[in-house]
């Protein structure tokens, strides 16, 4: 469906999981600075604000406001030292999260050039179902999907059979 539009197969599959659990109309906030993925969501016509780049482990203040329904976490909380408080400081009844989960056969992601854009934590799948129970929300719905790499070797090879993320949609209890 969104194939020709959205070739990276990761944001084709993260905006037809948005779309099967929401109305569209919801005003959401995207935890992170505006990227492609919210760009996207922009254009499909969804109504959303991101955080302005504050670190969310040290300030959670924009959680707290209200005028919200939804919360996007896309590929962020690996980058979190603390996403417990963050999940605990939201106060929207609903959000959506993707995490690259991790992969046993390659290490985390750890950029030599940024000291942001590394992976603190990289999630096998009941790691973060069991950080939404002891935060107080339960998992409506999930999904996992590969990515396979257009390389050559073992590893590569691997990527085309393994999941590499995960997305859920859940509800506060």
């Amino acid at each position: 469906m969104y194939e020709n539009v959205y070739p990276d197969k990761r944001f084709r599959l993260t905006l037809e999981f948005l779309k099967k659990h929401t109305s569209g109309t919801e005003k959401i906030l995207d935890l992170g600075v505006e990227n492609p993925f919210s760009t996207i969501m922009k254009k499909e016509g969804f109504d959303v604000r991101n955080t302005t780049g504050e670190d969310l482990d040290f300030d959670q203040s924009e959680l707290e406001k209200a005028g919200y329904d939804v919360v996007t976490a896309f590929e962020i909380f690996e980058h979190l030292l603390n996403p417990f408080t963050v999940l605990q400081h939201i106060k929207s009844d609903k959000i959506f999260i993707s995490i690259p989960m991790r992969l046993w056969f390659s290490p985390a992601y750890r950029s030599k050039t940024d000291i942001w854009d590394r992976h603190y934590h990289e999630f096998e799948d009941w790691q973060l179902d069991w950080l939404l129970e002891k935060t107080g929300w339960k998992i409506v719905d999930s999904q996992k999907w590969t990515n396979p790499v257009k390389s050559f070797g073992l590893r590569p090879l691997l990527r085309k059979f393994t999941n590499r993320y995960y997305i859920i949609y859940a509800e506060r209890i």
